[in-house]
């Protein structure tokens, strides 16, 4: 893949929040598991954990935690990507619950890319309840949810959003 095949691609993927009643297979989610294992990680800990959900009433609740947004409940799995920043804390200390967080971003990211590259969709959702989460999914107290991406074969919009210019976001050596 040259860089105009990988900038098309990047900008070929969007949220999807309709999906159809199809399971994903075994294969597509040991696919995006090992492409979010390859992600760059503070000092290579891997601060990152998450919890792959199929069953239907888990979903359910989960998408009341995520303050009823249908997508949470229809997806045929939910990866809940959390930040298991103990791993991060113990080489860096308290600035390691932030790159247990970074960790945990970049790893969804590339499970969003590694959907898209198996012509599947998803959705990150990141308006959930934390508590509520937790509480569903039995997590530590030490594990914080950081998103949950929803994925499937969906219906993605009609039309891309809009996105700002980049210059709207780049500043050269100072603000």
């Amino acid at each position: 893949m040259d860089s105009s095949d990988f900038s098309g691609f990047c900008s070929s993927r969007s949220s999807v929040r309709e999906y159809d009643d199809v399971p994903l297979t075994g294969e597509d989610i040991g696919y995006i598991l090992s492409c979010a294992s390859t992600a760059p990680s503070a000092g290579n800990l891997e601060a990152w954990d998450v919890v792959v959900i199929t069953e239907e009433e888990t979903r359910r609740a989960l998408a009341e935690a995520a303050f009823s947004q249908d997508h949470v409940e229809h997806a045929p799995v939910i990866f809940v990507v959390c930040s298991n920043y103990v791993r991060s804390m113990s080489r860096y200390g308290e600035r390691g619950i932030l790159y247990g967080l970074e960790d945990a971003t970049i790893a969804c990211t590339y499970m969003m890319l590694a959907a898209h590259a198996r012509n599947l969709h998803s959705c990150w959702t990141g308006a959930f309840d934390d508590d509520e989460v937790r509480e569903i999914l039995s997590l530590p107290q030490h594990i914080r949810p950081v998103s949950l991406l929803a994925v499937g074969k969906g219906h993605p919009p009609a039309q891309h959003t809009e996105r700002m210019g980049i210059g709207e976001h780049v500043h050269r050596e100072i603000w």
